[in-house]
């Protein structure tokens, strides 16, 4: 079973503690914050599978977090407010939401809300296996594969690979990077983490690894 890490951010301490409670319940990975700024320190820190997002927060809205967000992400987003005007809703598609909850609202609707989210965003997952383009690996084999031929990879090769296919098209700092594959216990220059790259990129011989300057690397056509 896959452990999606969603981020809640919603300034309502009883309602994000309550959501993240029932979240919990179904065994996903969350952490929560309440103003759009910690929203956006939250994910920046590390990568999310999810991010259920309240309109109305202190400092920075929802909608500018879900455009700031979508200026280098495609994580899957879902909006929560009290706002049910149409043209609210239509603001929140408009600024990358991919569905959009008023409130108040059942936790079981909610959940199924996520399920049909993740689904529909992450629908190539298959177990411990992602595809993306000509790229195929196998989390549980520890084997990574281009056109179903498979490519020798050194075990923290494919540790990065498959973190990189597991986030979709998300960026990741050399530092998440770091903490996934090495843990807290490495030591050294995170810039080491370049070679790794491209020794991947050699092997693959596929252009889909992108560097983002200043930040780290995404997946991407």
């Amino acid at each position: 079973m896959i452990n999606y890490r969603i981020l809640v951010i919603e300034d309502d301490q009883a309602i994000q503690e309550l959501i993240k409670q029932f979240l919990m319940t179904q065994k996903y990975i969350v952490e929560t914050a309440s103003d759009g700024f910690e929203g956006m320190k939250q994910f920046n820190k590390q990568p999310f599978d999810l991010i259920i997002l309240d309109v109305m927060l202190p400092n920075l809205s929802g909608f500018d977090v879900a455009k700031m967000i979508r200026t280098h992400s495609k994580v899957p987003i879902i909006m929560l407010t009290a706002m049910e005007e149409e043209q609210d809703q239509i603001k929140g598609f408009e600024h990358g939401a991919d569905d959009y909850i008023t409130k108040p609202f059942s936790f079981h609707v909610l959940i199924r809300r996520v399920e049909a989210v993740l689904k529909r965003s992450y629908d190539q997952r298959k177990g411990n296996q992602f595809i993306f383009k000509e790229i195929q690996v196998d989390g549980d084999a520890y084997k990574a594969y281009v056109n179903k031929v498979e490519i020798p990879l050194t075990t923290k090769e494919f540790e990065i690979l498959y973190l990189l296919l597991r986030n979709g098209k998300n960026v990741l700092t050399r530092e998440t990077i770091v903490e996934e594959v090495w843990g807290y216990e490495y030591v050294g220059d995170t810039r080491n983490i370049d070679t790794h790259i491209k020794n991947i990129r050699k092997k693959l011989n596929l252009p889909y690894i992108k560097t983002i300057k200043g930040i780290g690397y995404q997946i991407d056509e």
